[in-house]
């Protein structure tokens, strides 16, 4: 489980800014948050803000972070990375970004991070917590990189580690016990696009074709009246019938040559069919990809991912998670995150949206919702709503206030500048 991340010196992110999933005392929706260890942790966060405020780079980083720490050991001495830095400032522009996670695995807590440039580690630490006493199990800078006696599995490996390599990634490769922990941790954390989801099917069809996530997918479906009655899935041989025919015919040539001869799955919604009097007189079936609407298909693109983390108990970070959905289909794929029905595992979900109707009745807690906006230099900022202060006073807003009118109405900043709104329709 994430406890806090942050991310410094990365694309809009000039200072660190942190989003923490770990609860307030405030009283409202208990069930959106769940103790592990000593910690009470939320089971969602949604990020709010105008285009460009950093939302997606805020994701981004989130999503590097991983790869970093999955791949590094696989690279060659010559790879580089994909960092940028914040370039708009002299101070910032050739130093290294900045990419830190407290979390928690079987109940203890570590915190682990990394400063990286394109060629190179510049820093890398872990530390664990015990006992409320945070102790060192290796760090790393300049000089090199220091083992203490509590990380005995990461001694010998210090010269096995190039400038481009993790230590982490290194030890794991060794066997080392916590490092497996903690990449494991790392692989159950997953981050994904709302709006390219194609890609996201093919978890979808594994959980189909397992009976007990079977029937949990096909509740949520049926829960959201999506229009079908049932969903037909199969395997085939593949036919070059399956594909749409508007693709050109060099990307045609390159799927058919792919999947000759192999066997797909393909998913059919069920429909009712009427006569003319409005009796129902049987079924036809409809092909997902070409006979139902992208939000259908987004919903069960996405839901593979959705399930495979509330199953697991894993994080799922999704960005613009709203495109092509109903308002009230993006509410009730939050509401699976906060509900003890469906999210028996602990399961967390980080998502930006510009759907400020979850700000009415998305039922979030103030310490769930955050807010990006840059500043006159161009650098992002993240803060809460509980931090909030209620004008001329160091009073929270209360959370009895409407959060999704008061945002639009700029009370909270992280909303689109766009001038005089009747000027600029009798400009047009």
């Amino acid at each position: 489980m994430i406890v806090e991340f942050t991310v410094g010196n990365f694309l809009s992110f000039k200072d660190n800014k942190t989003l923490s999933l770990e609860a307030t005392n405030i009283t409202e929706y208990r069930d959106s948050t769940f103790k592990a260890g000593n910690y009470k942790l939320l089971k969602s966060a949604v990020l709010y803000g105008a285009n460009s405020s950093g939302k997606s780079n805020f994701i981004k980083a989130m999503s590097i972070m991983k790869r970093i720490v999955m791949t590094s050991v696989e690279k060659t001495s010559a790879s580089k990375f994909d960092i940028v830095p914040f370039l708009l400032n002299t101070n910032t522009e050739n130093k290294p970004s900045y990419f830190e996670l407290v979390f928690i695995i079987d109940n203890i807590r570590y915190r682990y991070g990394f400063e990286i440039e394109n060629k190179s580690i510049h820093g890398e630490w872990l530390f664990k917590l015990v006992d409320d006493t945070e102790f060192p199990l290796f760090i790393r800078d300049e000089n090199g990189i220091g083992i203490t006696e509590n990380f005995d599995e990461g001694a010998g490996l210090e010269s096995k580690t190039r400038e481009n390599a993790l230590f982490l990634s290194v030890v794991d490769q060794f066997n080392g016990e916590i490092a497996g922990s903690i990449i494991s941790w790392f692989n159950n954390w997953e981050t994904i696009s709302g709006l390219s989801h194609d890609n996201y099917r093919g978890v979808t069809f594994a959980l189909l074709d397992q009976k007990k996530s079977k029937e949990r997918l096909l509740d949520f479906f049926k829960d959201l009246d999506l229009g079908f009655e049932q969903l037909k899935f199969r395997k085939e041989k593949f036919q070059e019938s399956f594909l749409p025919n508007d693709l050109p015919s060099d990307i045609l040539d390159d799927i058919i040559n792919d999947l000759q001869g192999k066997t797909i799955a393909r998913i059919n919604t069920v429909h009712q069919k009427f006569d003319e009097n409005g009796k129902q007189v049987g079924f036809k079936d409809f092909d997902l990809r070409n006979q139902e609407s992208s939000g259908t298909n987004k919903v069960i693109d996405i839901s593979g991912p959705i399930f495979d983390t509330l199953l697991g108990g894993g994080v799922l970070v999704i960005d613009e998670l709203d495109a092509k959905l109903h308002p009230l289909m993006t509410a009730a794929i939050t509401n699976l995150f906060n509900s003890p029905e469906y999210n028996t595992n602990n399961a967390q979900l980080i998502f930006a949206t510009h759907d400020t109707n979850l700000l009415s009745y998305g039922r979030f807690r103030r310490d769930q919702i955050y807010f990006l906006e840059k500043d006159k230099y161009e650098a992002s900022d993240l803060y809460s709503l509980i931090e909030y202060k209620e004008d001329d006073s160091n009073k929270k807003i209360r959370k009895d206030r409407s959060f999704e009118k008061d945002y639009i109405n700029g009370r909270y900043g992280a909303i689109p500048f766009i001038g005089n709104f009747e000027e600029l329709l009798s400009n047009g």
